[in-house]
């Protein structure tokens, strides 16, 4: 019985995961159409990624605040359906203002979420005993895939954006409902230890400086593949969807067997390598003189970077399994923040240089984290 109960929350918060990815990758693949619904430039987008990454940090802070009080699956359950509930509002608008306040809703419940998911996976991952992380996050990235396989079937065709959105929404929510009897609810913490913050340390702040390096790597091919490939390599929406959809397929795939690798070389040497990856991918799209060679590089990325900050989120919940939801929430605040606003850098840097050129910044930083994942990641620090 207790061995059903843990591969039924497995798979549930599998789904969770699946979820979300699907529901940001909704918003990722109609970025193009909604740039040229609303009027918005690069550098504009770059500003409203900018703020919806802030709002999603507010939203982060504020789960690992009552996560611990409540529980994961409880917390995760409510911001998704919230989450699913605020996404046709992008799609509806028509400005940029509107866009802002659409994207901020949307940013916030996505922290929420963040936060409440990777407490569940480190609860479940605690009970296996092993690591099981990254296939956690495989299906973050499988639901990205889906998104982009919906979102591009939708273009091609010349579905409405407002109603495409419609479609991601209604998904979202039957999926939050259908996952949430399955989930674990022995995370709740003692009531004890309300109110008591756990100190900031070192090890905590260079997991999250290094999730940070990381997840805008990430953060760049989910709001800018699409965008690179239809203005820097003129193609259509239908193809620029590809991108993304070639980058989410190849990090499902190595999120898949990454833990059988880590449980043998270990999360610092493998983030040490599979970073490295993620750089040769960013500079084979850079160079890419066409759209073929630049699909590539977007997947080479994802097979560098896919098991690699999974494994900054189980390490921040086991520094003090007392405080797991609080800190989980610095490391994934730090890293999401770079996720979803980090990308407004390179929006900002195409005042200056070519989209192209721009993309030198998360490639630095992934030679940064090669270098330092060692020491943040070590068994016994």
């Amino acid at each position: 019985m207790v061995e059903a109960t843990l591969t039924r929350a497995r798979v549930a918060t599998s789904s969770l995961l699946f979820t979300n990815g699907f529901l940001i990758g909704a918003w990722v693949v109609q970025i193009p159409a909604i740039m040229d619904r609303t009027g918005i430039d690069p550098a504009t987008l770059g500003t409203l990624l900018l703020w919806m990454g802030a709002w999603a940090w507010l939203g982060m802070q504020a789960a690992g605040f009552f996560v611990d009080r409540i529980g994961s699956a409880r917390a995760v359950t409510v911001a998704l359906v919230v989450m699913s509930l605020v996404l046709p509002f992008p799609g509806l608008s028509t400005n940029w203002v509107a866009l802002g306040a659409s994207l901020a809703a949307l940013g916030a419940a996505n922290g929420v979420v963040d936060v409440a998911q990777n407490a569940q996976a480190v609860t479940v991952e605690r009970a296996f005993g092993r690591p099981v992380m990254s296939s956690f996050h495989a299906w973050f990235s499988a639901g990205g895939f889906g998104a982009s396989a919906l979102g591009g079937a939708l273009l091609a065709v010349s579905s409405p954006v407002p109603l495409n959105f419609l479609v991601f929404a209604a998904i979202g929510l039957v999926l939050a409902l259908v996952v949430r009897p399955h989930l674990l609810g022995d995370d709740v913490q003692d009531p004890e230890l309300h109110g008591v913050r756990p100190p900031w340390t070192g090890r905590i702040l260079l997991l999250g400086a290094l999730a940070f390096a990381l997840m805008l790597a990430e953060g760049v091919a989910y709001d800018w593949s699409t965008v690179h490939l239809r203005d820097e390599l003129g193609t259509t929406d239908a193809l620029a969807a590809v991108a993304y959809g070639a980058f989410s397929l190849t990090m499902f795939g190595t999120r898949l067997v990454a833990d059988g690798i880590v449980a043998r070389v270990g999360p610092g040497r493998f983030v040490r390598f599979a970073s490295l990856v993620g750089a040769v991918g960013l500079a084979t799209a850079s160079l890419a003189p066409n759209a073929a060679v630049a699909i590539v590089g977007w997947a080479i990325v994802g097979l560098g970077l896919a098991g690699c900050v999974p494994q900054f989120f189980s390490a921040a919940g086991n520094v003090d399994p007392r405080h797991g939801a609080a800190i989980i929430a610095r490391v994934t605040g730090m890293g999401y923040v770079a996720l979803l606003s980090g990308p407004s850098i390179i929006g900002l840097l195409t005042h200056w240089v070519p989209l192209t050129t721009a993309f030198v910044v998360p490639l630095a930083l992934c030679l940064v984290a090669s270098a330092l994942a060692p020491r943040a990641l070590r068994r016994h620090p």
